[in-house]
């Protein structure tokens, strides 16, 4: 592995930690009512660090093949903590690709951000295990399959809602 790729795949381990802790405290109630702006910015820089898998040349695996890791741990209680704490903003709707498939379809917050944590923990786990290889590869492929499209349907569904607290306000009444 060529030193570049070496950093590259630091600074995503970076970026996918600084998620999963982002995301693991403000499950667990830290931000109080900034919840919304405050996954914006989570959402936004993970999804830079997706761009840059995007952006690079496909990691091809030696053998074309995964190492076998053992099971990831379960992101579920992370979902229904940040189900929770959305209550009613945690669905809405999406249109899954704009390009093959048009038809809007129910999406809900948390299960877009625990989808993401779920496809970054795997790629941890390849990187602590000292195999940045596969790691990369993991990331990329994951992100064009999975994580890439939850990233972006929550940032849009997230950026829609903090802009409507911002723009939405009832005009001041004027006295005379």
């Amino acid at each position: 592995m060529s030193d570049e790729w070496a950093a590259l795949a630091e600074r995503i381990a970076g970026h996918a930690q600084n998620y999963l802790d982002g995301l693991t405290r403000l499950a667990g109630g830290e931000g109080g009512d900034a919840i919304l702006p405050l996954l914006l910015v989570e959402v936004a820089q993970v999804s830079l660090a997706g761009t840059q898998l995007g952006a690079m040349q496909d990691v091809i695996l030696q053998g074309n093949v995964e190492p076998v890791l053992s099971e990831d741990p379960d992101v579920d209680p992370l979902r229904t903590a940040l189900a929770a704490r959305l209550g009613p903003v945690d669905d809405y709707a999406e249109v899954f690709d704009p390009y093959k498939d048009t038809a809007v379809t129910p999406y809900r917050l948390s299960d877009d951000l625990a989808a993401v944590a779920a496809d970054l923990l795997h790629g941890l786990r390849h990187h602590r295990a000292g195999r940045p290889s596969e790691a990369l590869w993991w990331w990329q492929y994951s992100y064009f399959n999975t994580w890439g499209n939850h990233a972006g349907a929550a940032l849009r569904a997230l950026h829609a809602l903090v802009a409507h607290t911002r723009l939405d306000v009832v005009e001041e009444s004027t006295v005379v």
